[in-house]
């Protein structure tokens, strides 16, 4: 039983997971969302003081708050990435467990 209830713990902990997954991809998107805003916001205020179009692009990222706010977003994004690691990581041990269960069932039903 000391199995069936190390895969009991181990769904929980998926179910927990998947949770903050759903909450740390909404944190992406919102991170995404902001950054892709005042990146374009940053582009068109720099045109709009007349500055060349091919400099735009080498100036907007130096920019202290698109930086800042590309940070954040590359912060969202490896929290997230990290999360859906830890889930098949938790979905690797949980088959590991099942199939050690299914050996020792097998093995005490062969005795």
């Amino acid at each position: 039983m000391e199995l069936y209830d190390e895969l009991q713990q181990k769904i929980k902990q998926l179910d927990a997971s998947i949770r903050q997954l759903r909450k740390s991809g909404t944190e992406y998107a919102k991170s995404e969302r902001e950054y892709k805003v005042l990146l374009r916001e940053e582009c068109l205020r720099l045109r709009g003081e007349g500055m060349a179009i091919g400099l735009i692009e080498l100036t907007v990222y130096g920019i202290p708050a698109v930086a800042e706010a590309r940070f954040q977003r590359d912060i969202a994004k490896t929290v997230y990435e990290a999360n859906q690691e830890a889930i098949q990581a938790t979905k690797l041990i949980m088959r590991l467990l099942e199939s050690q269960i299914a050996r020792e069932w097998g093995q005490s039903a062969n005795l």
